[in-house]
């Protein structure tokens, strides 16, 4: 980094403490969380980010979270939890939910029912007649 034109003149760089940083970024803290608790500005943090030390520090913490995480949830889908259990089969074996007005035809589209042929051929008066049947079996009886 250099200040200006004479040697050694401008701002000092800060000193960042890169085990913090990395215990920091273990808790998957975001860029302007990182700079409030270092006491710099978010612009250092991205300008950091492209030196090797301090970027293999941020992903290295941001490792640990994902595993210590991870840990966390296959101890909690052994003992049991059933949200535990319900996540890991749907991201790590690939279920997914069923429900029932979720089927579609081809395409996605609606599924198509044809009526059966032997209602089509009933006249007006058979269904009259049908449905006062059916009527009568639906109705509780008294007793």
């Amino acid at each position: 980094m250099t200040g200006g034109k004479r040697p050694r003149s401008g701002r000092k760089p800060v000193n960042i403490d890169l085990e913090q940083v990395e215990k920091l970024c273990g808790l998957q803290c975001t860029d302007d969380e990182l700079a409030s608790v270092l006491g710099i500005s978010v612009r250092t943090v991205e300008r950091r980010k492209n030196q090797p030390a301090f970027a293999e520090a941020m992903s290295r913490g941001k490792a640990k979270g994902r595993m210590s995480l991870r840990r966390n949830l296959w101890a909690l889908a052994a003992k049991g939890n059933p949200a535990a259990n319900i996540f890991l089969a749907k991201n790590l074996l690939g279920m997914k939910d069923y429900v029932a007005n979720e089927l579609s035809g081809p395409d996605g589209g609606a599924i198509r029912i044809d009526p059966a042929p032997e209602l089509s051929e009933l006249t007006d008066e058979e269904i009259k007649q049908l449905a006062t049947l059916v009527g009568k079996a639906e109705r509780p009886r008294k007793g």
